[in-house]
Formats: C-alpha cells, structure tokens, sequence
C-alpha cells in the first residue's frame, strides 16, 4: 500500500501592518502645550533624551543648589528595556562628589518623577561654567489696593469674578502708565 505524505496545515496569510500616517484632522482647535510636546519630543529622541519630565523638573529633582551646577544629559536604558537605565549628569567643577552623596535621593526623586524605575545609576561627566543662570529675584510685594477699589470688589457676589478682577486690579496697580502695545 503506498504512503501517502502528512498533510501539512496551510499557512495563515500574514497580516500586513497599515502605515501609520499623520493624525487624522479635527479642525478644532487644540492647545500649544499638545503641539509642542510632539515637536520637542522628536528633538529630545533625536539628541538621546526622551525623558522631557526629567529637564523640565530639574530643580525639584536636585534642588536650587545643585541645579545651578549641573543639568541631566541623557537617560539610556539596556537594550530591548525601558527601566534600569544610566541617567548621565554633567556637573561642574567640585560638585561631582557632593552629588554622590545625595545619588540615592536622585535617583529616588527622578523614578518617582517618572512614575517607574527608569533611572538604577548615574553617571558623572565634567562640564564648564555654570549651567543656569541664577534664579530672579522674587517679585516685590504688590502695593495693597485702596479701599475705595477694595469696598467696589466686595460688592460683586461671584467669587471667581471677585478674584478676576482683584487680580487684574493688583496688576494694573504694579504697572506704570497705560499699556504698551507691541
């Protein structure tokens, strides 16, 4: 009796992956913050930082007192994962080992700031100058409103309104002069 061959189980056709075009338009307006955060997102990944939250909250992460002296420079990861990374730091002059001392709170306040264990070690690399410009003095206090401006605010009934226009009022008492149009 002659043999016939196993049937083999035919092949699934593959499924081929739609490419990905631009989003789909609204018309409908949208905040800057959701248009920049796209662009700078493309620059960051393209310099070897894709994590924004990390430069944009620097000094909550260090504190003033370091953050005049270093700046983070790229978070890498392993290859293939997205947590355990090396977060590099470049510090100025003597300050590297000061950091050193505080690496566990660093690296502490980065995870939490990232909301998972990106960052498991940092790496110090020297840099030039000072990296920040010195904080701005904070603002003079606002002279108090005069009673007549201060008795007109307690007559309006909406407190939101209130607060609108107490805050207008405080700043248009700072300024000097009408305004200048640009």
């Amino acid at each position: 009796m002659p043999e016939t061959p196993p049937k083999l189980p035919k092949p699934k056709p593959r499924k081929v992956a739609e490419p990905a075009g631009p989003p789909a338009r609204n018309n409908r307006p949208r905040a800057i913050a959701d248009l920049v955060g796209d662009v700078g997102g493309q620059a960051f990944k393209r310099f070897g930082f894709t994590q924004r939250a990390l430069l944009d909250r620097w000094v909550e992460i260090v504190g003033e007192q370091y953050a005049r002296h270093c700046r983070p420079l790229r978070l890498k990861f392993p290859v293939g994962k997205k947590e355990g990374g090396t977060l590099a730091i470049a510090a100025t002059g003597a300050l590297a080992p000061m950091l050193r001392h505080v690496e566990p709170q660093i690296i502490e306040r980065a995870n939490r700031i990232l909301g998972y264990a990106a960052v498991a070690r940092i790496v110090l690399e020297q840099a030039q100058g000072s990296m920040a410009a010195p904080p701005a003095p904070p603002p003079a206090p606002a002279p108090p409103l005069p009673d007549a401006t201060r008795s007109t605010l307690r007559a309006i009934a909406d407190p939101e309104l209130r607060a609108t226009l107490q805050s207008l009022a405080e700043a248009l008492a700072q300024s000097s002069g009408p305004p200048k149009i640009r």
